[in-house]
């Protein structure tokens, strides 16, 4: 595989208007590219967020381990116009990185119909994803599924062809896959490609129609919470928690389980990697806002796809200035790709 890679979260705005990362340390930032380039065995990361300045900044000391960098913006709850204002900001940004070290590619955005207004029927993200879930809300919808890839890919393709008016490098786009996207508006085809209990028997047979555009494919996220059943619920395994409490809380009893995190990442890195993607990207490093607790119902980090177990309020004792400890599925990663 090309590619080994992991997500990084700068802070991007979620479904429940909460920012995923409020602390943005860059004395931090730099230690944790060190340890996603050094001891994670990592040959490229892809750097998420809101703020470009903040993807910059994280981007620099990760170029200057050596990764490849997949300059991310992720912005959330826009229209169409706002958001091909943002991705041209990006752009520019990223052009800027990508003088210095050739090394960049500029991914489009993520699974924007979902996460963006104007695209899937729904003002907020819950009632999209409602939506999605649901063919017959889909079907009482005033456009029909043809209009809505059309409309979607049109958007593509205006947006694509502003930011190569600012940005000279290799650019993709994190899909989801129930988008049908035109792929040869970019240079590399990019999924986020899940296995939950729906697909496991077809998971790598969903992928291969991705290798028909004759590009590079790379699944920009695959990934797994850290609980038992976790493996059956893919993307949706974060889905526990209760932001309406006070302390959030999980909304189940569930049974804190790392082992399952780590059979899930080694099951699909073999599927990946037998399937010759060129590369891939763990979901995530660090999941900032799913903290650790003693007590199971507030254990968050059950619901947290990170490799390492997020602290609150404390420091952790393998890297004794960071506020986190790693998880076994941070050995495992680093052990996949260390042999890879």
């Amino acid at each position: 595989m090309h590619r080994k890679g992991i997500n990084y979260d700068t802070g991007i705005i979620t479904f429940d208007n909460r920012m995923s990362r409020e602390s943005f340390e860059p004395g931090q930032v730099r230690r944790e590219m060190e340890i996603i380039a050094r001891d994670l065995h990592c040959t490229a990361v892809r750097i998420s967020g809101r703020d470009p300045y903040r993807i910059a900044l994280a981007a620099e000391y990760a170029l200057g381990e050596g990764l490849e960098v997949w300059f991310a913006p992720f912005p959330c709850n826009l229209n169409a116009d706002e958001l091909v204002l943002s991705f041209v900001e990006s752009a520019q940004v990223a052009e800027t990185l990508r003088r210095q070290f050739p090394h960049v590619v500029f991914v489009l955005g993520c699974e924007m119909s979902l996460f963006n207004t104007g695209f899937i029927p729904g003002a907020q993200y819950l009632e999209r994803l409602q939506t999605l879930m649901n063919p017959a809300l889909l079907a009482n919808a005033s456009v029909s599924p043809e209009e809505l890839e059309q409309r979607f890919n049109a958007f593509l393709a205006r947006a694509v062809a502003e930011v190569r008016d600012h940005f000279l490098g290799p650019v993709t786009y994190a899909s989801g896959t129930w988008e049908n996207v035109n792929w040869s508006l970019f240079d590399m085809v990019g999924v986020d490609h899940y296995q939950d209990a729906s697909n496991q028997s077809v998971y790598r047979e969903q992928l291969r129609p991705y290798f028909l555009h004759q590009q590079p494919v790379v699944v920009t996220e695959f990934g797994c919470c850290t609980y038992r059943g976790a493996q059956d619920r893919g993307a949706m395994g974060w889905a526990i928690v209760d932001r309406n409490a006070h302390p959030p809380r999980l909304t189940e009893q569930v049974t804190r389980d790392e082992q399952v995190q780590v059979d899930y990442l080694r099951d699909v890195l073999k599927s990946l990697d037998e399937e010759g993607v060129d590369g891939s990207f763990w979901f995530t490093f660090a999941s900032y806002g799913y903290p650790f607790h003693p007590d199971p119902i507030y254990d968050l980090d059950c619901a947290s796809f990170g490799v390492v177990k997020v602290l609150d309020g404390r420091t952790g004792e393998t890297y004794p200035v960071m506020p986190w400890e790693p998880k076994p599925s941070f050995y495992a990663l680093a052990e996949s790709y260390a042999s890879s």
